[in-house]
């Protein structure tokens, strides 16, 4: 596989490991979301200083109002973090 083949198996294989925990196996309950933002991204989650910080995210990522995130809500924080990451190195660079 590629390297962009194996990102993609990999970003399905953390989603999927955190949210076949509880209920819905193609949901992330907000525990389980809390859990593989600590375990997955823990230097991004050591700059979150408050549950309510936390609840904002989810809130924002649950576009269909369910108070679960899908796999395409997942995505959306994924490609905004990406994307945030992308514009800090490449600033970084200058």
């Amino acid at each position: 596989m590629t390297d962009l083949e194996t990102s993609i198996a990999t970003i399905i294989n953390v989603f999927q490991k955190y949210s076949e925990r509880e209920g819905d196996k193609h949901k992330l309950k907000k525990s389980e979301l809390k859990d593989l933002l600590h375990d997955e991204l823990p230097d991004l989650m050591a700059h979150v200083k408050d549950q309510s910080t936390l609840d904002g995210l989810m809130e924002s990522l649950d576009a269909d109002g369910d108070s679960e995130c899908n796999f395409q809500e997942f995505m959306t924080f994924v490609s905004v973090v990406t994307a945030c990451c992308h514009e800090f190195f490449e600033h970084e660079e200058e």
